[in-house]
Parts: structure tokens; C-alpha cells; sequence
């Protein structure tokens, strides 16, 4: 059985209030840093990693070296894993994307599935890398415990295909900060044995 721990980046700018980060290379809040060592600390506590693989935004590789620093382990880097592209949305917050693509904005929210956010990708787009991403690290690392470093859009549609769910549901699923998220990959497919465990952020 191959152990997958799915983990959010720490807290950044533009999480409350919300902007459309994506592919802006926002560093770690002090909060943020603070998520991480005591991520690190968890994870530390219960597993051991082969291998600890990032996006390469600045936010993740962050997170993912201090998950990887107790067993000496540097993140891999990994395009697959990297934040939705919100395109034209880039930087906006969602009232300032709203005044010039209103309908896009709703159909976003509403169903997220259907959402062509301009010159950005579609979840469809984020579901096809993300995955390919899930198939190689488990190619990889057989029977092995695997640590996948990413954002809260990467890391629902992973969660959505785990569990054998359209992406219509994609809202239906929260990542806080520096959750972490516990998979077990088997003969018979994906077990979800855990989702957003956050309780070792307490005082983070």
C-alpha cells in the first residue's frame, strides 16, 4: 500500500480577504511559517516520507522544505501540482473580476465545472495534470509514504477523482491552510482515510 499525504500550503496573502491568487508567487505569511513547522512537526510525528513533491510556487516549495528538513529530504518540484491559472482573473478580487466578466465570476461559483475563466484553465485542465502528477509519484514510490505539496484548488479536484466525484462538487470540499489530507493507494483504487485534518495547527 502506498500512503499519500496531500498538504495546502501555510497561510498567504489574499486568503481573507479573498483574491484570485493562482500563479502569483506569494511568500508565506509569519502565520503561514509558523503552519508549516508545526505541519512539519505532525507529519514528522506520524510517518516517514520517501519523498516530499511541491508546485513550484514559492508558498508550496516553503512548506515542503520544512516538511522535508527531519528526514533530509529537498521537495521535488512538480508542474503538475502547481496553482489553477485564473488568467485575466490574476491578482483580482472577486467584486473586481465582476466588473468586467460578471457572468464568468457566477458561473465560477455556481458551477465550477462549466467556468471559462479568460485566458486561465478550466478545472478539466487542472483534473488532467493534477492527476498525471497522482499516477507518477505512486509509479514511483511503491509501497512507499509520499508527500504532495500544493494549493487548495490541485488539491479538491485531487480529493474529487479520489473519491470518484464530478468536479460539480469541487466547492463541496474545504482545504484550510496546512491541512493535511491522508490517502491510501490499493489494488481496488483510492481509500480516503482522511480529509483537512487541521487540529495540529492549534496555536499556530
Amino acid at each position: 500500500m502506498t500512503t499519500l499525504l496531500l498538504v495546502r500550503h501555510g497561510h498567504v496573502e489574499g486568503i481573507s480577504p479573498e483574491r484570485f491568487r493562482g500563479r502569483a508567487d506569494l511568500a508565506l505569511t509569519p502565520q503561514g511559517r509558523r503552519q508549516a513547522e508545526a505541519t512539519a512537526r505532525r507529519i514528522a510525528e506520524t510517518w516517514r516520507p520517501a519523498a516530499v513533491y511541491s508546485s513550484p510556487m514559492g508558498r508550496c516549495l516553503a512548506t515542503a522544505s520544512a516538511i522535508g528538513s527531519p528526514f533530509g529530504l529537498s521537495p521535488i518540484t512538480h508542474a503538475g501540482l502547481n496553482d489553477i491559472d485564473y488568467g485575466k482573473w490574476q491578482g483580482l478580487a472577486p467584486d473586481e473580476a465582476r466588473q468586467n466578466w460578471a457572468e464568468e465570476v457566477d458561473i465560477w461559483y455556481r458551477h465550477p465545472d462549466r467556468a471559462a475563466i479568460p485566458e486561465g484553465e478550466t478545472l478539466q485542465d487542472v483534473l488532467a495534470r493534477a492527476t498525471a502528477a497522482l499516477r507518477e509519484v505512486v509509479r514511483r514510490h511503491p509501497g512507499d509514504t509520499a508527500v504532495l505539496v500544493g494549493h487548495d484548488s490541485v488539491n479538491r479536484v485531487i480529493l474529487l477523482h479520489a473519491l470518484g466525484l464530478p468536479l460539480s462538487r469541487y466547492w463541496r470540499i474545504r482545504q484550510s491552510p496546512c491541512a493535511i489530507n491522508e490517502i491510501a493507494v490499493e489494488a481496488g483504487g483510492f481509500v480516503i482515510v482522511s480529509v483537512n485534518q487541521t487540529d495540529h495547527l492549534r496555536g499556530a
